[in-house]
């Protein structure tokens, strides 16, 4: 059994248990090479996707560095380089199998290879599944900070196979959890009342696919309606919504070195946000509790110990959603009634920080 979500009509993410073989549908019959880029250390589990595909396509494997550090300029000059030894044309495809940073090089790739070749991701873990294979983004980091460099390239197809999970690593599984949770406040909120009554989660949870196809959705929803994040309708800030929590979280990734996984990271930003909203009014007291709650239930963190606000400060300036010198925070008004706060007093912001100590 599966379930597919159809992103607008531009492409469907299908979730389910053992999809090798859904993947030559989804590349076509007019691919002739197909390009398997795979975190390093899932030479083992990318090879059954490789052998879904022979019978079908000349498959290479390009095997690339774990985590973030495969989010760079060199790493993604070596991919070009290896489409162009293997004489990659407009009508190929490249596949990624790993997890979020494999999944945003490998679709930056695609992306910037011939101005874009098709790409199917197989995300491996819950964090790509739900955020990073889905949506179009794509991207590398800086020394100025991450995802600063990057392209919109929607893929042809996500296969989010299950049973992929049970391979992660616990910690890794509930880092995914931090943008599961930022769905439901958010968006929606049966994601949190699911989080909040389940006895476990981990890949073995009966909770799990629905978690998986709710978040799934959420982002559909957002990215059908705003691909290239112009923003919203009707006072909704578009596709800036998927962004809650992450000015300071990639702030806290980047001054760690990348040291703390990023669905911890928003966490922590997640909690950071309602902090503001409710210094400023927007949010009452039971919502701001409920993020530390929701969050710590899922076994994340909720304070941070890690920098000073001064530390982080200058990386949130650098954030995508600032607007010259003015900071602006997604923020909520409400349960899933999301919107924007510009320019903030940076002594309120400093106060919203040290409450998460």
């Amino acid at each position: 059994m599966s379930t597919v979500v159809s992103v607008g009509t531009s492409y469907e993410v299908v979730i389910g248990r053992c999809l090798a073989d859904r993947l030559p549908a989804i590349l076509g019959e007019r691919v002739e090479r197909v390009a398997l880029l795979y975190a390093g250390e899932l030479g083992d589990q990318a090879e059954r996707y490789a052998e879904a595909m022979l019978a079908h396509y000349d498959v290479h494997g390009i095997g690339l560095p774990s985590g973030e550090a495969t989010k760079t300029y060199d790493i993604a000059v070596q991919c070009w380089e290896a489409l162009g030894e293997l004489g990659f044309t407009r009508s190929d495809a490249v596949v990624t199998f790993g997890g979020g940073a494999t999944t945003d090089l490998g679709g930056f790739v695609a992306a910037t290879w011939l101005r874009g070749v098709r790409v199917v991701h197989v995300p491996t873990t819950l964090l790509a599944m739900v955020d990073a294979a889905v949506g179009g983004k794509t991207g590398i980091n800086t020394g100025a900070g991450k995802n600063l460099v990057g392209a919109f390239h929607e893929p042809a197809g996500v296969l989010c196979d299950l049973d992929l999970l049970a391979t992660l690593p616990a910690e890794e599984l509930v880092a995914g959890l931090g943008e599961v949770v930022k769905c439901g406040f958010i968006a929606d909120p049966e994601i949190l009342t699911i989080v909040e009554n389940a006895d476990r989660l981990d890949a073995a949870s009966p909770e799990i696919e629905e978690l998986v196809e709710r978040a799934v959705r959420v982002k559909a929803a957002v990215v059908a309606a705003d691909l290239k994040e112009t923003g919203g309708v009707d006072g909704h800030p578009g596709r800036e919504v998927l962004n809650y929590g992450h000015t300071l979280a990639h702030a806290i990734e980047k001054h760690s070195g990348y040291g703390i996984r990023h669905g911890e990271a928003v966490a922590i930003g997640c909690v950071y946000a309602a902090e503001i909203a409710a210094r400023s009014g927007l949010i009452d007291a039971d919502l701001l509790a409920r993020h530390r709650s929701a969050f710590a239930k899922a076994g994340l963190p909720t304070s941070y110990h890690g920098a000073s606000f001064d530390d982080l400060i200058g990386a949130m300036r650098v954030d995508k959603k600032a607007r010259g010198s003015v900071l602006r925070f997604l923020v909520l008004r409400g349960l899933a009634d999301p919107t924007i706060l510009a320019g903030p007093p940076e002594e309120l912001l400093r106060e919203a920080f040290e409450a998460l100590s």
